[in-house]
């Protein structure tokens, strides 16, 4: 009987850094996901006179961040390890807070979704420079700060509204 072989990926990187870089991307994918769910909830729920705009522009926002998360998971697969892919351990990883109340204000939506992204921006610029400079991933450095301006981008649109 043949033996099936696994392939560790030996991309120039240490196995002890791929580990850590996929911590971190194993985190940030995490809170794309809950920010993702409270995105769609809100695009669910939302009421009011503003329905039809913010039901169709939570929807553009939450199909932006599943392809985000794909791109997340799909960078730790890149670097040999493992994506989160339960509930359980999105909420147990997360930096963000689930939104309980039903009934919401869309003010309060956007308000909500706006300091989300943002916390992410501040968490995904935290480790940019480690992830390169400690861990010798420019790969997944330049993935982050790409991920960090659509987040940007994102949270603009948001605080846009509230004005």
């Amino acid at each position: 009987m043949t033996q099936v072989k696994t392939l560790k990926a030996d991309i120039g990187i240490s196995e002890a850094d791929r580990q850590a870089v996929a911590t971190i991307l194993n985190r940030i994918l995490a809170n794309e996901y809950v920010l993702y769910t409270k995105t769609r909830k809100f695009h669910w729920n939302v009421e009011g006179i503003h329905f039809h705009d913010l039901h169709l522009f939570f929807e553009s926002q939450y199909k932006e961040l599943a392809e985000m998360m794909d791109e997340v998971a799909e960078r730790v697969r890149k670097i040999g390890h493992y994506a989160l892919g339960t509930l359980q351990q999105f909420l147990k990883e997360t930096d963000l807070l689930e939104h309980i109340d039903d009934g919401s204000s869309s003010t309060l939506m956007i308000e909500v979704l706006l300091d989300d992204h943002q916390t992410i921006i501040k968490e995904i610029r935290k480790v940019i420079d480690s992830v390169q400079g400690e861990y010798n991933d420019a790969g997944t450095a330049d993935f982050l700060t790409g991920l960090m301006e659509q987040h940007e981008g994102m949270a603009w649109m948001l605080r846009s509204m509230l004005h």
